[in-house]
């Protein structure tokens, strides 16, 4: 029976792990999976032996606070992947994570996959080296990458975005507002503050008062909106609620519609008419639903800067990158206000012309991530299996 060590390290890595254990699973059945998982991967069968939530932490001052912890975890679970000997490895996402462990395997002569290359396109170049020593082969999501492992002898697959092939080119925007039970005549913007714990906490306060804002907006000119914030956790949800109820305390007189929602991203931004998006993959799936949306992202100051020096290239939003210019507005940090998000969020509506401009921008996107990735990933998974 073949035996397959993962470790995913946040709500995006486990649906990458969820699409490519089912089609592992599709061709071999038997096949035992175990590592960190999330909850789609675990409802398939794999095993998770630490939450996934610990490593779910972003920003360098945040990831100082659990260092202990992470590396702790991390030793203990290489010597149980020693002890489970298994096929391969693969470390989906989570670079900082999964390289030294694909490294330490990869010296005791276990093959290792690296799942989504981390963006050395977009800072910290100098990390492919460090890369080959640790990967025996890179699965790569975007059509840009494999020249640059190319270039110095990494076994590199694009195998494109499993998001791209599971959504349709054109979204079922009516069928999602008649499931979520939505009012007819309202705008409606869904807000995804992020996934992480960390992301919760530094977003749930802006992403409250930009409802505020563009809510007083859209009276102001006749029209209502709803909002929709989806989140992926309990623990996610307990920050940003708590967050709502102090706000309403301190503003008693406030009174949007404000839909707080467990999970259902993709039903929310699929029946929404813009998206207001911390950046990540959630970025990507609004684009392949062609929505307008601003991408914001707000951390430390000290991680905030540090990064900023590590750059190199203008845009953060996935989005953006894959069309190499800004087709949707960043405001991120000290840019990212209520007041300028919800204007963003309003003119982006207004603008009839731009938004037919840009869902062919998007189409464009979504034709070329459409690979067939759950396949192409798990040939070449088959591949050290067999070996």
């Amino acid at each position: 029976m073949a035996k397959i060590a993962m470790v995913a390290g946040e709500a995006s890595g486990d649906l990458l792990g969820y699409h490519l254990i089912q089609e592992l699973k599709a061709a071999q059945p038997d096949v035992e999976i175990f590592g960190i998982a999330g909850p789609k991967m675990m409802s398939l069968g794999a095993k998770s032996l630490f939450p996934i939530e610990r490593l779910s932490v972003r920003g360098y001052l945040e990831v100082l606070k659990h260092l202990w912890g992470l590396l702790k975890l991390r030793r203990q679970l290489y010597k149980q992947i020693l002890t489970e000997k298994p096929d391969v490895f693969i470390g989906i996402d989570a670079p900082d994570f999964n390289f030294w462990l694909e490294r330490k395997l990869k010296a005791k002569g276990i093959a290792t996959v690296h799942y989504v290359s981390p963006s050395i396109w977009a800072w910290r170049k100098n990390r492919i080296h460090k890369i080959k020593r640790a990967v025996s082969h890179m699965l790569a999501l975007f059509p840009f990458e494999p020249a640059l492992y190319q270039q110095v002898g990494v076994p590199v697959t694009y195998i494109g975005h499993p998001l791209a092939d599971a959504l349709p080119m054109e979204p079922p925007v009516e069928q999602a507002r008649e499931k979520l039970k939505l009012k007819k005549d309202t705008v409606v913007i869904a807000m995804l503050p992020g996934s992480r714990q960390s992301e919760v906490t530094f977003h749930a306060e802006l992403v409250l008062e930009t409802a505020i804002v563009f809510d007083r907006l859209m009276r102001e000119n006749g029209q209502q909106a709803q909002f929709l914030v989806p989140l992926v956790t309990r623990e996610t949800r307990d920050i940003f609620t708590s967050a709502w109820h102090q706000l309403l305390t301190q503003k008693p007189e406030t009174s949007i519609d404000l839909q707080i929602m467990f999970g259902h991203a993709h039903d929310a931004m699929t029946a929404a008419d813009a998206v207001l998006v911390a950046s990540g993959t959630a970025t990507l799936e609004a684009a392949l639903l062609k929505k307008p949306m601003v991408i914001t992202y707000k951390m430390s100051n000290m991680s905030w800067q540090l990064l900023k020096r590590m750059r190199l290239q203008p845009y953060v939003g996935l989005p953006n990158i894959l069309a190499g210019e800004f087709i949707v507005p960043e405001l991120l940090q000290d840019d990212a206000t209520p007041e300028r998000i919800a204007q963003t969020l309003y003119n982006l509506l207004a603008d009839k012309v731009g938004l037919s401009a840009l869902q062919e921008k998007y189409r464009h996107i979504h034709a070329q991530l459409k690979q067939n990735s759950a396949q192409k990933a798990a040939a070449v998974i088959r591949q050290f299996l067999q070996a």
